[in-house]
């Protein structure tokens, strides 16, 4: 936990640990892009520039009352507050709320980091003016906000984030063709999920986004002890759809565990690859900048 006596840093504010003890997930949205963009000129970003980005350096001529003090305070450097016309680009946010997203080994579930990420995606995007929807899933379509571009649309957006609870199995492969089905007008699909389901029809489903001419972009989020099955001893293991439970020694399990752990990421990675679609593998322990950045790079590429 952060020293309440010392100041806190941008690299601070993008650790999943420190950020889940900071005020609502509003707040923490902001947090994040805030924290992201004031460290922006600090490796590994050094030198991106982003054609959208909400600022830019002080030029000698430039009027004192569009400097940005709160950066000024936070970082020394002087910059300009961005004004800029309305983009095209239509982005949904599609988080997978089904039961199996309520596992964490840590302080934030699976579902947790999705929400701060999608959250912080969400008010990054309204800032530069592109439109926002959500949706939400678990083993059916749940919620559906159609894309909208201005900025009080984040309240509502952030709320039903705010409130949304695990439950319902796993079906990501058949939801996606659902969803497919419902987003009519063409845009960047985000989703956020840890796609515990048969990667051919997660990969179909995704498929169906491409046919249909959308720019899809995967946050595959997983738990690190699902990743590596770090425990020893004897372990009730439990399926947190079915409630089934089985004992088993977690060393005998381990080499055999990973291998198919391996397997199963590697297939989704090498299907997104045959599609162009863009897979960002995560685990809830890793700092939000690197997803932000993937998101940046994605936006470059697709233009608006």
């Amino acid at each position: 936990m952060p020293d309440p006596g010392k100041t806190m840093t941008s690299a601070d504010l993008l650790d999943p640990e420190v950020l889940s003890r900071l005020g609502n997930l509003s707040f923490r949205a902001r947090s994040v892009v805030e924290g992201f963009i004031a460290g922006m000129h600090q490796s590994p970003y050094h030198g991106f520039s982003v054609e959208f980005s909400e600022h830019r350096p002080y030029a000698p001529g430039d009027e004192t009352r569009i400097l940005d003090w709160k950066v000024y305070g936070r970082t020394d450097r002087l910059v300009v507050k961005q004004f800029q016309e309305e983009t095209n680009l239509k982005a949904y946010l599609v988080v997978d709320a089904s039961a199996s997203m309520s596992f964490g080994s840590r302080r934030l579930s699976k579902l947790d980091y999705a929400k701060h990420l999608a959250a912080a995606l969400a008010y990054l995007m309204l800032k530069q003016r592109d439109a926002v929807g959500l949706l939400t899933f678990d083993e059916k379509p749940r919620r559906y906000y159609p894309p909208r571009s201005v900025m009080t649309y984040l309240n509502p957006l952030l709320s039903e984030l705010e409130s949304l609870q695990p439950g319902g199995q796993t079906r990501v492969g058949p939801v996606l063709h659902e969803l497919a089905e419902r987003i009519r007008r063409r845009g960047l699909i985000l989703l956020f999920s840890d796609l515990l389901d048969d990667p051919s029809e997660v990969l179909s489903g995704l498929r169906h986004f491409r046919h249909d001419h959308h720019e899809v972009l995967v946050f595959h989020i997983l738990d690190p002890l699902e990743r590596d099955l770090n425990l020893t001893g004897n372990v009730i293991f439990e399926d947190l759809e079915t409630r089934q439970r089985i004992g088993a020694q977690a060393a005998l399990l381990r080499r055999s565990y990973r291998e198919r752990v391996r397997e199963f990421l590697e297939a989704l990675r090498r299907g997104c690859r045959q599609h162009s679609i863009d897979y960002v593998l995560m685990d809830t322990s890793e700092r939000f900048d690197r997803a932000l950045f993937e998101y940046l790079v994605k936006r470059r590429k697709i233009g608006g």
